[in-house]
């Protein structure tokens, strides 16, 4: 039997609702985990520790109030908690609290998880680092920007965790670490309380070390049935596409791939090498020009009012987004809005593609967070994407694949992450 913290959401909830374990002890058991490991890590910006024994406590007393009963979860500190602090990795917001719950915090506790705590994030889901280090070896990046949530699951501190992406935020801390991360199709899922970055690219996600979780929370916030995921059941149909960012691509990434590729055609996958039209070189570009002109006119308030207390890197993307002219966005957008309609064409019947996720390995934390080229692209045209870790040699770091499926294909994107990561976990059962 595994440990209490080798347990996934959905097992921890069914054997809570089965009376074999109790909240309290898992509660307890995470929270340890926390005492263990995090002046290593560095995950948490705010533990609710006193606060989220009670809530286990309580749990153990009452019925089941959803499928998530009883579990421990963390979330991303610029999601709004009525109970404790959101700070948005920023000193000016350090004493921050606010009245009501961002919606998918809502709605997981209506779904029965306990809040632990706020999980680390880079200022203003930026590029300026927090103090969380990667957990596998702490002089390297979890990358950015949930970075505490990221390294909070794959520390084992809480099965599941909530993060949001405008540019990689969700698939290179995930990458990084060694979880998986899931960033919805863009407007699938409510921000409601979350700061917003930039509006025309922020989009919700969760971290986790099973697609079964993935799916569980989606579920939830969606107010959806709870089924549970399988994996597809026929040898999927993938398309291979390096894209334009290849060329940066380190040797593990390189060979993660290979990997990756070679163990999907072997378990029966059809793979085939997919072109990007020119159109979409320009993409990156685009994605740069959005989300830079609109974190300029997100923070006006603070750059007119506290500037010393913002950090020099974030000084400087504000400076440049208001360089920017309204032209030049409006045209960034129409050419996102034009490659887009290219999607399904390029998907066509193929299941999902499978693309890098990183460039690399992760960099030495005075690096900062990583370069976020490879998932700029798909985070402008708004796929879902999953990272995947892939099993990596004694010695090396996380590395990871991406997987993208067509906008709202969610689903078919989930069932083909469960394909694969069942097929990773093969070799690993028996170490």
């Amino acid at each position: 039997m595994p440990s209490l913290l080798e347990l996934d959401a959905c097992e921890a909830a069914g054997r809570i609702r089965s009376k074999a374990l109790t909240s309290e002890a898992l509660a307890a058991a995470c929270l340890a985990r926390v005492d263990a490991r995090e002046r290593d890590v560095g995950a948490w910006q705010y533990l609710a520790r006193e606060e989220a024994m009670a809530q286990a406590r309580e749990a153990d007393r009452t019925p089941s109030r959803g499928p998530l009963h009883g579990v421990p979860i963390a979330v991303k500190d610029i999601f709004d908690t009525h109970d404790m602090p959101t700070t948005l990795g920023s000193p000016i917001y350090a004493q921050r609290q606010p009245d009501w719950d961002a919606a998918c915090v809502a709605a997981a506790r209506a779904a029965g998880a306990i809040v632990l705590g706020k999980t680390v994030t880079t200022e203003f889901a930026s590029y300026h680092p927090g103090k969380t280090r990667n957990p596998h070896d702490p002089t390297r990046t979890p990358g950015g920007s949930s970075s505490g949530s990221a390294a909070a699951v794959a520390d084992r501190m809480v099965p599941i965790a909530f993060g949001s992406q405008t540019a990689a935020s969700i698939t290179r801390p995930a990458a990084f670490c060694g979880v998986i991360g899931y960033k919805a199709t863009f407007g699938e899922l409510s921000l409601s309380g979350v700061r917003p970055l930039a509006q025309s690219l922020d989009t919700l996600g969760f971290f986790a070390r099973s697609i079964a979780d993935i799916a569980l929370m989606r579920n939830v916030l969606l107010g959806a049935a709870q089924t549970r995921v399988d994996a597809l059941p026929r040898s999927p149909r993938l398309g291979l596409c390096r894209t334009a960012a290849w060329p940066l691509a380190e040797r593990s990434t390189r060979d993660a791939l290979d990997v990756a590729v070679a163990s999907f055609r072997a378990a029966g996958a059809t793979i085939v090498d997919v072109e990007l039209p020119a159109a979409f070189d320009a993409l990156t570009e685009a994605q740069q020009t959005i989300m830079t002109y609109e974190t300029a006119r997100n923070y006006v308030f603070e750059m007119m009012t506290c500037i010393d207390r913002l950090s020099p890197s974030f000084r400087a993307t504000c400076e440049a987004g208001m360089r920017i002219d309204r032209e030049t966005y409006l045209a960034a957008l129409r050419r996102v809005r034009e490659v887009r309609a290219q999607l399904p064409d390029i998907v066509g019947d193929h299941d999902a593609l499978i693309t890098p996720a990183t460039r690399g390995e992760a960099p030495p934390i005075e690096a900062g967070t990583g370069d976020p080229v490879m998932s700029r692209m798909w985070t402008a045209l708004g796929n879902p994407t999953l990272a995947i870790p892939v099993p990596r040699p004694a010695g090396g770091l996380p590395v990871a694949v991406q997987v993208v499926a067509n906008l709202h294909a969610d689903p078919m994107l989930l069932e083909v992450g469960e394909w694969m990561s069942k097929l990773f976990r093969q070799p690993q059962s028996s170490t």
